[in-house]
């Protein structure tokens, strides 16, 4: 973890199946039926396959960027990297991901698909008003750990850390 970033957010895969079907609450009831989902990979990509089991849709497509350097978060719209848009600007298009960080990608993502209706997951207040729709907000100074980024081991009794 870096200065930016003081605290750890630990997401199991059973909660993020909770949140994620939370989202599909949320957007059942902005009644409208999205013709297809453009998941921002790599984050968007488990998210939007289950909203579009929950939804029952089934063009999925996606927009393809790079905007993390490791634990880094690129603060700038220029820093991001596009590897592969999404066809069209959006119209009935619902864009799904994991996380708002900075609001870098989803400036970008914004520009390229202007008609679309954008929900993520998680949002931090800096990328929280280029968003449409999230279900959990959590600090700017937080990192979140997704299970796809975790393994499981061994954690030593706080007893023996404070020896």
């Amino acid at each position: 973890m870096t200065d930016r970033y003081n605290q750890d957010f630990f997401v199991s895969w059973e909660e993020l199946h909770r949140d994620t079907r939370l989202l599909c609450r949320d957007l059942l009831e902005q009644d409208h039926r999205w013709e297809g989902i453009i998941a921002v990979t790599r984050g968007g990509l488990i998210p939007a396959a289950i909203v579009a089991r929950e939804l029952d849709i089934r063009l999925v497509d996606t927009v393809c960027v790079a905007s993390y350097e490791g634990d880094q978060a690129q603060a700038q719209a220029a820093a991001v990297r596009v590897i592969k848009e999404a066809d069209g600007d959006g119209t009935n298009m619902l864009i799904i991901d994991d996380l708002v960080d900075t609001g870098a990608t989803a400036e970008v993502i914004r520009a390229m698909l202007p008609n679309a209706f954008f929900a993520t997951v998680y949002a931090k207040p800096e990328g929280r008003s280029l968003v449409d729709l999230c279900v959990r907000e959590v600090t700017q100074d937080t990192w979140i750990r997704f299970p796809w980024d975790m393994q499981l081991h061994f954690a030593a009794p706080l007893i023996e850390k404070s020896k």
